[in-house]
């Protein structure tokens, strides 16, 4: 992860760096994979977790390091490409899940976006990488999201699941490891159709004696 000086000149969303203590902590205990520092996978996973973090907290994409910023591009599921500007005024949500019965992209804004699935996931989403299949120039892997689904989304109610996404991205990259271009692919469809299975809060609070929350507090239960 590249680290800011404070007195560098950065245009934060929030006014400051972001504090990913919490996500380390997550990752130290839910993390699958523990790449060797240095090897090829965790490069690749520094490499876009610094992506993402730049695009999710830094709103000038001209002071993104990770990107070449004239030349990137960024697609998913073969879909329309988005420029380094589209990608910080959209937002990595909007742009990467097209519209859906579930999820209309073109009426969210960046920040609704970012709160929609904050709410979802309170404990975070965390990524990493599984497995790189090709290294530089084209570097091809797998990854997977997970969080727990215990906020709401949309009106529907939380189930308590662990929600996990598996994809493949290719990223194009440069000598010196700037992305130019990054293809993703991913079930969007499935991803959704978990953050709905719960139902909608206000069918569930109107049946007899159900509680919104019971599908998943059960879990939580003394045996």
């Amino acid at each position: 992860m590249i680290v800011y000086s404070k007195q560098a000149n950065i245009e934060w969303r929030n006014g400051t760096p972001p504090d990913y203590s919490r996500s380390k902590e997550n990752l130290a205990h839910e993390s699958l994979y523990n790449h060797v520092e240095g090897s090829l996978e965790a490069i690749v996973q520094n490499l876009v977790r610094t992506f993402e973090m730049e695009v999710s907290f830094k709103s000038n994409p001209q002071q993104w390091l990770s990107v070449i910023n004239e030349q990137f591009r960024v697609s998913t599921n073969g879909g329309r490409e988005f420029t380094a500007e589209e990608l910080a005024a959209k937002g990595t949500y909007n742009a990467f899940m097209p519209n859906s019965e579930h999820y209309q992209s073109s009426e969210e804004t960046f920040e609704s976006s970012h709160q929609i699935f904050h709410s979802a996931f309170p404990q975070g989403f965390p990524w990493e990488v599984i497995e790189v299949y090709s290294g530089p120039p084209k570097v091809t892997f797998k990854w997977r999201h997970w969080g727990h689904f215990r906020g709401e989304y949309k009106g529907f109610a939380p189930t308590g699941e662990t929600i996990e996404m598996v994809g493949i991205t290719v990223v194009r990259v440069a000598g010196d490891l700037k992305i130019i271009s990054m293809e993703n692919y991913f079930d969007n469809s499935l991803f959704l159709s978990q953050l709905t299975a719960g139902g909608k809060l206000e069918d569930i609070s109107n049946l007899p004696g159900r509680c919104p929350f019971s599908s998943w507090l059960k879990k939580f239960k003394k045996i």
